[in-house]
């Protein structure tokens, strides 16, 4: 029985197809994180080679290096070693969104590009513009983050970051059976109300994300634009 301990560079053969699917997990979510190989080996604390060899397959990371992987990578230790999600959809880049909302009280559809910016099931979300309407129009930065459910279902929250304009609120969709877009509904605080709802489309085109509100407002209904004038709440001597 030989009890060499293992050198950082000695090629591991054992369970091979284990070892692709762990380079293939590290250059994806590497890729995801905006991660360089020399950024990587340096969190790691191993020689930007070995990360290439990890990478490329050649190599299985030993357990105190795959640890510090996994923490970089912010996956866990066991979907590093290749047992789980690997076939997680990837929505990270940019996309469009277009939204039905409204303008004092009157139909608005808009749209606007976002960098979604995905850590294995949790997505930041994050506008590159106002999108088709000014400021004064109602268009407005925001950040969000969504969550991504059975690889079917994005629940998740928003909120404006742009001057005075204090809308936030709720985010669900769903996902297309590929990825290529998402439908779904938003609601929350709006200049027009208290509760206020919507058709909201991700798609990679803007073209595509109107067209699919155009469809929704179609086969669905309109009746997803829903507004609850500003309230307070009913006072104790309503009744």
């Amino acid at each position: 029985m030989d009890d060499t301990p293992e050198s950082p560079d000695a090629p591991d053969v054992r369970g091979a197809p284990e070892i692709s699917r762990t380079g293939e997990l590290i250059r994806k979510r590497r890729t995801e994180l905006r991660m360089s190989q020399a950024e990587l080996a340096e969190k790691v604390g191993v020689g930007i080679r070995q990360i290439r060899r990890y990478e490329a397959g050649e190599q299985q990371p030993l357990l105190l290096v795959g640890v510090a992987i996994a923490e970089a990578l912010k996956v866990s230790v066991t979907e590093l070693a290749g047992a789980t999600l690997l076939h997680r959809i990837s929505l990270s880049g940019e996309w469009w969104m277009a939204w039905q909302t409204s303008q004092h009280g009157q139909e608005v559809i808009t749209s606007q590009t976002v960098m979604l910016t995905q850590q294995g099931d949790l997505i930041h979300v994050k506008t590159n513009s106002r999108g088709s309407v000014t400021l004064d129009e109602g268009g407005y930065n925001w950040r969000g983050e969504m969550r991504l459910w059975d690889n079917k279902v994005l629940l998740g929250w928003y909120a404006a970051e742009d001057g005075a304009v204090n809308s936030k609120g709720t985010l669900y969709f769903v996902l297309h059976n590929h990825g290529i877009n998402a439908l779904g509904m938003w609601t929350g605080l709006s200049h027009d109300g208290n509760v206020v709802s919507g058709w909201g489309v991700l798609a990679r085109s803007e073209d595509e994300a109107r067209a699919q509100i155009a469809q929704l407002k179609k086969t669905v209904g309109a009746t997803a634009l829903r507004m609850v004038p500003p309230t307070e709440g009913l006072s104790d001597d309503a009744n």
